[in-house]
């Protein structure tokens, strides 16, 4: 395999890009039950806890359900995951000239750069992946007789209304993510898909600053000698490791993202104007212990999702599938 500083430009996105759909395919409904438990306001729970969700999910909306939203992740997540692997791994390069290797700040700026790279192909895909995942939660709690009279859906736009059918027997409507956009930039502009992108840095650029060079740590000591690559085992250790661990860290911010770019919400469920209004809001009616839901779920997403990454980094899908097509004669 080759090393590291050696793999080209398109082969890392090709890499991150697989690895993307690859982790996304696998954690999605995870991923789907953290945005449901982290939306939960107190007197107003559907779901007691991850495996309570899933069943709840599987129940009421069948398999697929679990899967709702998935298909702008899918579709995004290779641009995502490219900009964001390509764009640490330039940086580090750029801060490395003297070939001394990077002191663990250089690290984290480098983590910093890719973290804010992502951010214009993260937020549009979190915008619309939400409101997706979110919705049947907010029918479920409509269903729920504790809650039924004190709950009503409140939607800010036509599209998102039409996703559900606010009546005796409320139920999901299938709305698709494009109708979404064009909803949101039709009424709010190119901004509209862009709410949220404060918390989105905010999460991202502290989880790449911890990611990065965390994983960069216990990948070394992996490694047999300087010159040689840790196996493929212990990438993919390393890369779990590390992302739960980052993932763990910036949940209260992804919680706050999460809350701010929900559209649909429950008449008794607060909306709220930025981000700082998000925070003092969670912290007075739901308390401090509300910016760690959903932590445990984003560490599982996260773990493999970020280890299947640096297995395929490292292995070098990329490279094998240049290799193999007529393209490798643009990019040599």
């Amino acid at each position: 395999m080759a090393h590291q500083q050696q793999i080209s430009l398109p082969a890392k996105l090709i890499n991150g890009g697989i690895a993307g759909i690859v982790g996304v395919t696998c954690v999605f409904p995870i991923d789907l039950v953290k945005t449901r438990l982290q939306n939960q306001r107190q007197g107003q729970q559907v779901y007691k806890n991850m495996m309570d969700c899933l069943v709840k999910t599987v129940r009421s909306e069948g398999y697929f359900g679990m899967y709702r939203g998935a298909a702008v992740n899918l579709t995004l997540v290779t641009p995502e995951k490219a900009i964001k692997l390509a764009a640490n791994d330039f940086f580090r390069q750029h801060l490395n000239k003297n070939g001394q290797g990077l002191t663990v700040f250089k690290e984290m700026l480098a983590g910093c750069g890719a973290g804010m790279c992502q951010v214009v192909i993260t937020t549009p895909m979190e915008m619309l992946k939400i409101q997706l995942q979110d919705a049947g939660r907010l029918v479920a709690q409509q269903r729920k007789p504790a809650i039924m009279s004190a709950t009503k859906l409140v939607a800010t736009n036509t599209v998102l209304s039409r996703s559900y059918n606010v009546g005796p027997s409320p139920t999901v409507r299938a709305v698709s993510a494009t109708q979404i956009a064009r909803e949101l930039l039709h009424t709010h502009g190119i901004q509209g898909l862009y709410k949220g992108l404060g918390a989105t840095l905010m999460r991202d650029v502290p989880f790449s600053i911890v990611y990065f060079p965390l994983f960069a740590h216990f990948n070394r000591l992996g490694q047999p000698s300087q010159d040689e690559s840790s196996p493929f085992y212990w990438a993919f250790l390393s890369g779990c490791l590390a992302g739960s661990t980052a993932a763990v860290a910036v949940n209260p911010c992804d919680v706050v993202k999460t809350r701010l770019q929900s559209l649909n919400k429950g008449a008794t469920e607060e909306s709220y104007s930025g981000v700082v209004d998000c925070i003092s809001k969670i912290l007075r009616k739901e308390g401090p212990s509300a910016f760690l839901k959903g932590a445990g779920c984003r560490a599982l997403v996260i773990a493999p999702l970020f280890g299947i990454a640096q297995v395929m980094y490292f292995v070098g899908i990329g490279e094998f599938i240049l290799d193999q097509s007529p393209l490798n004669y643009l990019f040599s």
